[in-house]
């Protein structure tokens, strides 16, 4: 039986992360020193596209490719810049953004709505 659901997990991930609106994000989209991060799957971004320059980090193995002992591993992700992690709406990068945080990365935040939300408000899109 599960005791602590999905909406309960990702309302403890967001109380311990931070998380950027859209209209901020399309700001920081600009700043060199911020590295888009998407964590949705391979199937999506092939049918979606992708925040443009983001960084492909699926959710399944975000902590894999944040360390940098991991043969997954992605400079990027351990850079010091600011990671500003996407995925559909919001629950996913959440529940990423919270898994760097535990495993001491700093300056980690996602984006509220996700990349629904970046596409509405007509986001920059690459492939």
């Amino acid at each position: 039986m599960v005791t602590r659901g999905i909406k309960q997990l990702i309302a403890e991930a967001n109380a311990e992360v931070d998380t950027v609106s859209v209209s901020d994000a399309m700001v920081m989209h600009e700043d060199s020193d911020v590295v888009f991060v998407d964590v949705r799957e391979t199937v999506e971004l092939g049918q979606t596209g992708s925040i443009a320059g983001a960084v492909h980090a699926p959710r399944g193995f975000i902590e894999f490719m944040a360390d940098p002992e991991s043969p997954l591993h992605k400079p990027e992700l351990a850079s010091g810049a600011r990671l500003l992690l996407y995925c559909a709406s919001g629950g996913r990068s959440a529940l990423a953004a919270k898994a760097l945080v535990d495993m001491g990365v700093g300056n980690v935040a996602h984006i509220a709505g996700g990349f629904a939300a970046w596409k509405e408000a007509q986001g920059p899109i690459g492939s």
